[in-house]
């Protein structure tokens, strides 16, 4: 039985085989269509600010794939590419040449040792939430029930401020004034 898969493809350093990290994903797209996933779609690649230490900006897309692969299997088969990439053990939200996450898949939740799906974070991630919202807009979080538009809504609307608050820093209460 073959399972659909969310992934997210993430890179923000070149290879000097690849070039710059946007062509690291397009390359990768390639490698993992040659190992046997079947591309359904791919986003397109979008440029973020580094999250944590990582001075580099990322290059970021999401894809949905089709394997017979369970999704320890094809957790296996992310680390093996990202080693083929030249990935290096190191600080968390270093530098990455690339990075292959499981987002969500058709089977709802899985959790393991090794692996939970849904992705713990993926619900604070813009540059997840907005390319799969270009491509599966629709699907759905099993944990919260809401769909991948709605959770990305969620993340970029803009706040209202609170009300009665004043700019920092400002006492503009009237009882806080004195009268000369």
């Amino acid at each position: 039985m073959n399972h659909i898969y969310l992934i997210a493809l993430g890179s923000n350093r070149p290879t000097s085989r690849d070039g710059p990290p946007r062509k690291v994903l397009q390359a990768a797209a390639d490698v993992l269509t040659d190992v046997g996933l079947l591309f359904h779609d791919l986003s397109d690649i979008i440029e973020t600010p580094p999250m944590g230490p990582s001075q580099r900006r990322y290059a970021n897309a999401v894809a949905i794939v089709e394997t017979k692969r369970d999704p320890e299997s094809l957790l296996a088969l992310f680390k093996g590419v990202e080693q083929i990439f030249g990935a290096r053990r190191g600080q968390r939200w270093g530098a990455r040449t690339l990075d292959l996450d499981i987002i969500l898949w058709d089977g709802g939740v899985w959790d393991s040792p090794m692996l939970t799906i849904p992705h713990a974070a993926f619900r604070e991630r813009a540059f997840v939430l907005g390319p799969a919202g270009q491509i599966a807009a629709d699907w759905r979080d099993p944990i919260t029930g809401l769909s991948v538009r709605h959770l990305h809504a969620r993340l970029t609307r803009s706040k209202p401020a609170p009300r009665g608050a004043s700019a920092p820093g400002c006492r503009n209460s009237s009882r806080n004034m004195r009268n000369p």
